[in-house]
């Protein structure tokens, strides 16, 4: 199922990102690119506070950052596209902790995930792809092997 995400109340909730930290808003678009490639999916993610000039849609492969602007809420824009969806929404999971995001979710028939469950799952997801990067290590006879290979004197 595609995803709408509350940006801004996701942030917090993952380690090693800050609403204070400049990028903090592409790091979580990457964090969510890992995550849709993972799960075959699509993601919307909406920020509010965009500086002068910057509001707008930009594209990152499956992940849609949009960037509200100032006047207008983060949490306002997703009422409107689920909103808009009608009833496509049912097909769409809804990210945030906003009791508010929520219950326009839940009206217009969006599924519901708050953002710490989905930071959970986030956060398991890269705990795994982060032990399958691990290189395993080499026995004593693979590593001798290896130093012969490549013309190197075992230390």
């Amino acid at each position: 199922m595609p995803l709408i995400i509350d940006g801004h109340n996701l942030i917090p909730k993952l380690p090693g990102l800050s609403l204070q930290a400049p990028d903090d808003e592409m790091r979580l678009v990457e964090w969510l690119q890992r995550y849709c490639a993972h799960r075959n999916t699509r993601a919307e993610v909406y920020f509010d506070r965009a500086a002068a000039g910057s509001a707008g849609r930009r594209h990152f492969g499956a992940v849609t950052a949009v960037f509200v602007h100032s006047g207008r809420t983060a949490d306002q824009a997703i009422a409107a596209r689920v909103r808009k969806l009608g009833k496509q929404a049912r097909n769409w999971v809804v990210v945030s902790s906003d009791h508010e995001v929520q219950r326009a979710a839940r009206w217009a028939g969006a599924r519901v995930v708050s953002s710490e469950t989905f930071a959970a799952e986030l956060r398991a997801l890269n705990q795994t792809r982060v032990e399958a990067e691990k290189p395993e290590n080499l026995s004593a006879d693979e590593l001798e092997e290896w130093l012969r290979l490549f013309g190197e004197e075992e230390p």
